[in-house]
């Protein structure tokens, strides 16, 4: 818990105790934790550099040990629950174990590609579907003798927006096409992950204005997209987190230099 985007640093552990693990900490963000019945957990199983002593390792969300007590209360995507999990010294099969021991790191970032192209996938057909709404509504509303819809502003706005999703679905088959061909898809899904999650915030905010007060009402489409994508920009990889893949595939990335000694400067 407490590592959110920088998986490296997560501090749950795994040790073997005759041929089982035996696994402590605990885990934050956990997407329908506390309905599942197992959850692929990553733990560090040894001593060793951060982005090799990591496993991942099937836990029964049954097993002693295992405390499933917090539902998170989130602003959006309240549709799907997410929890908080403790684990207390929870014993499970050392066969539980995925692949091979101390790549849980790596098969994590492979598995980050898809999510990161799930997300920006998902949002197409609902952000589509939000514009038609929107132009739906602001031609049957009327304001000052004339519909909303028949104002230039509005109409090339929601022009511009529909421009702006079909240039991100684009880029989604794109980098969707590279993954399923078997090459490295990686820095176009960030660039999709990343896009996706500005644009869908984007098309919310621009669409609620137009449907003014009944935007704002918490039973509207509008307004649950508007909670509900914000999550983009944040699961499975804030856009900072993006920004950063994508400089570092560009050579762009400045080389961390060490910290100056201060003592000696003086």
């Amino acid at each position: 818990m407490g590592a959110g985007s920088d998986v490296a640093s997560i501090k749950t552990t795994a040790r073997k105790d005759g041929g089982d693990y035996v696994i402590s900490g605990s885990k934050m963000w956990i997407t329908n934790g506390t309905q599942s019945d197992w959850a692929c957990v990553l733990a560090n199983t040894s001593e060793g550099e951060p982005h090799e002593n990591k496993s991942l390792i099937v836990v029964p969300l049954n097993a002693k040990g295992v405390d499933l007590s917090r539902k998170l209360d989130k602003l959006g995507m309240r549709a799907s629950d997410t929890a908080q999990i403790f684990f207390d010294e929870v014993r499970v099969p050392q066969r539980h174990l995925i692949g091979k021991e101390g790549m849980g790191f790596t098969y994590q970032m492979l598995q980050f590609q898809e999510e990161r192209l799930f997300g920006a996938a998902n949002v197409l057909d609902g952000l589509f579907n939000l514009i038609d709404e929107t132009i739906a509504y602001t031609r049957e509303r009327k304001a000052f003798g004339m519909s909303v819809l028949d104002n230039q502003s509005v109409h090339f706005r929601l022009a511009e927006l529909r421009t702006e999703v079909e240039c991100l679905k684009a880029l989604t088959y794109q980098a969707t096409e590279e993954y399923v061909a078997g090459r490295d898809a990686t820095m176009l899904a960030s660039m999709a992950k990343l896009k996706a999650g500005r644009v869908a915030r984007e098309v919310t905010d621009a669409c609620l204005q137009y449907w003014g007060g009944q935007g704002f009402m918490w039973e509207t489409n509008v307004a649950r997209a508007y909670r509900d994508t914000r999550l983009v920009s944040i699961g499975g990889g804030a856009d900072e987190i993006m920004l950063g893949i994508i400089c570092k595939l560009l050579g762009t990335l400045p080389t961390r230099k060490p910290k100056a000694d201060k003592t000696a400067a003086a």
